[in-house]
């Protein structure tokens, strides 16, 4: 592991532990605390819950990497999944998970591993048949290549890897910049963004953490990776809606529309 991405991956774990609590309080956490009650509830939206269940997730054995509370890891299992395991850094928001899970009926076939992404234990190892990765997890991840090697070592050969994330094209703008339309950034930034707001989703002002490091992937990055990491690609979509924080929703329904997210489908090589 390099000086820098070392660096980044514990200030990023510092950060999310410092901004578990503001989740906590939000109207969301008490909607997934009554929700997973019930056996059908799932926080996934249709695009998520159709590409997941047209690539074999009922009946496999998933894992979610970067799964901060663990809402969509226990999705899986309202789907259909045989078992679901997540993985996350900030022990945080593995704790927040261990609750859902609790009041979860499902709990029993969900695992949840608290480890950096770049040392995970070896028993995870060619475990799973789906692995999943959704909104904002690559831009956290310093070294791309070895995050996508590490997801790949998680699948069985002919497993398969769903991203559902935003589009590298929306990290060009600033929502809440005196001119949003405009590019604020180079789609191809190579210094990552480094702030120390809380890390918050729901539109509230945030106070400060300690700071995180936010990095900037092109779509070339993301398929590379996957090429590289032994994956196959088998579909790549782009669509018009957003599943970023509510401030980029000034960005849905204009006349010159931007790609605002992507789904991407990649299946491990070997039989």
């Amino acid at each position: 592991m390099t000086r820098d991405t070392d660096t980044a991956t514990k200030a990023n774990r510092l950060a999310w532990n410092a901004s578990a609590h503001r989740h906590r309080q939000s109207d969301e956490w008490q909607r997934q605390l009554s929700g997973f009650a019930d056996p059908s509830f799932s926080t996934f939206d249709p695009v998520a819950a159709s590409i997941l269940a047209g690539n074999g997730l009922r009946g496999a054995r998933a894992v979610q990497v970067g799964c901060n509370n663990g809402r969509e890891t226990l999705s899986m299992l309202a789907l259909g999944a045989e078992h679901a395991t997540g993985i996350d850094q900030s022990d945080a928001f593995i704790a927040q998970a261990g609750e859902l899970r609790a009041v979860s009926p499902h709990g029993g076939k969900a695992s949840f591993v608290c480890a950096n992404v770049y040392a995970l234990p070896d028993a995870l190892a060619a475990g799973f048949d789906l692995a999943l990765i959704t909104i904002g997890v690559l831009n956290w991840m310093p070294d791309l290549p070895r995050f996508l090697a590490v997801v790949s070592s998680l699948l069985t050969p002919g497993g398969r890897l769903v991203i559902y994330e935003t589009h590298p094209v929306l990290d060009m703008f600033e929502p809440e910049g005196e001119n949003p339309h405009a590019p604020a950034y180079s789609y191809f930034r190579a210094e990552p963004f480094i702030t120390d707001d809380e890390i918050v989703y729901d539109g509230s002002i945030a106070g400060k953490a300690p700071p995180s490091w936010w990095q900037f992937h092109t779509m070339g990055d993301v398929v590379t990776g996957c090429v590289r990491a032994g994956l196959q690609i088998a579909e790549l979509k782009e669509y018009p809606h957003s599943n970023r924080e509510v401030a980029y929703d000034i960005y849905v329904g204009n006349e010159a529309q931007l790609p605002l997210c992507y789904t991407l489908v990649a299946t491990k090589s070997g039989q």
